[in-house]
């Protein structure tokens, strides 16, 4: 009984279609982003009025993730990359980077600058880089520094560990949130998600904040006790929607209207952050690039916003298996439980076509479902 509840549950999550909107007309320029599936990893594609392009991140190693990303590309039209910003150095994140080099022009490399982690999570990474960005352009950035795309203001708002200080227009008023904001225990040995590459992007009236993997206590720092970024219209769901990131103080002080998460079917997606979220004022939806079992029936949004669903019957058996045979939380985000590196396919992204007046239009790749959210 308990696990036709839960199809039935499912059934109706999936069922609840909000009426779509129209996507902006033929034409219009627009800066469009391009939301890979990634498994639980990250690699998100920005396309400028222009034509430039700004690839954050790669995603992890193999065929898997390059597949998807060249095919995504090749969706977008886009036939180089004019900077690629590696956030940080774990796996789901530069692991992509060595086969992607060889299928597509990279013009300009920025990152952080050298891993704080004593053990390369990719072997022989740091050294392959370095050949790789010595036969280009390369940068360390810092806070306050810009990504010169034009028709954008991309800024630079952490790296390496540091906060921007002086605030971004429309930033700088208290932040009411840091009231509530407690600090955690550090990691142990240095985590280089704390030195995460994190951007402000705008373009006209829209707004888009992605901290890649920032932790929770250096989201405190950025954010507290004044808010130097100011309000959003879209929040790139801090790592992949895990309870290490996320804070109220970050979420609902940047007051996006719309959430995306790059998470997997069993990475991110944390009650914890879902909660965050979901009490966030002014947020309206939130897309997944997965139905994320550790979310659960009350916690995934309906079906509509999410890019990539299991089935209803193979869900059911995952949230009534024992504990032990649910996947945890933590790991890479394949379809079979236990098998974080499985492929699926097709795997679909999600698209954000924004306009220079603030209105922005959301695609989930499935099913085609739009909605334009008006300025």
């Amino acid at each position: 009984m308990k696990r036709l509840a839960l199809l039935l549950a499912f059934a109706a999550a999936l069922g609840t279609v909000p009426a779509a909107q129209a996507p902006p007309a033929r034409g219009a320029k627009t800066l469009d982003i391009y939301i890979a599936d990634t498994e639980g990893g990250k690699a998100a594609l920005f396309v400028s009025p222009t034509g430039q392009t700004v690839l954050v991140d790669s995603g992890n190693p193999g065929p898997r993730d390059g597949d998807r990303i060249a095919a995504m590309l090749a969706d977008a039209g886009v036939t180089k990359i004019d900077y690629l910003i590696s956030t940080h150095y774990h796996v789901d994140h530069i692991g992509g980077l060595q086969e992607l080099s060889q299928r597509i022009p990279i013009a300009n490399y920025l990152d952080h600058g050298p891993t704080v982690e004593a053990r390369e999570q990719v072997q022989g990474f740091q050294a392959a880089y370095e050949q790789l960005y010595g036969a280009a352009k390369h940068a360390i950035v810092k806070p306050g520094d810009r990504v010169p795309v034009t028709g954008l203001d991309w800024r630079i708002v952490t790296a390496a560990g540091q906060a921007l200080k002086a605030p971004l227009t429309g930033g700088g008023r208290a932040n009411p949130a840091c009231a509530g904001f407690q600090k955690r225990d550090d990691p142990a040995t240095p985590d280089d998600n704390a030195s995460s590459v994190g951007s402000v992007i705008t373009y006209g009236q829209f707004r888009v904040v992605d901290l890649a993997d920032l932790l929770w206590n250096k989201e405190g720092e950025l954010m507290c006790p004044s808010n130097p970024i100011g309000t959003v219209d879209l929040y790139m769901v801090s790592h992949h929607g895990l309870a290490q990131s996320g804070s109220t103080a970050l979420v609902h002080a940047v007051h996006p209207r719309v959430a995306i998460m790059q998470n997997g079917t069993r990475k991110g997606g944390a009650v914890a952050a879902m909660e965050v979220l979901e009490t966030s004022p002014g947020l309206e939806d939130i897309w997944q690039l997965h139905w994320g079992y550790n979310a659960g029936i009350e916690h995934n949004s309906p079906g509509v916003f999410i890019a990539n669903v299991d089935d209803a019957a193979t869900i059911a058996n995952v949230l009534t298996s024992p504990p032990a045979g649910r996947g945890g939380g933590g790991g890479g985000g394949g379809r079979g439980a236990g098998n974080a590196a499985a492929a699926h396919t097709p795997a679909y992204y999600i698209k954000v076509s924004a306009q220079s007046d603030g209105t922005f239009t959301v695609t989930n790749m499935r099913n085609k479902f739009s909605k334009t959210y008006k300025k």
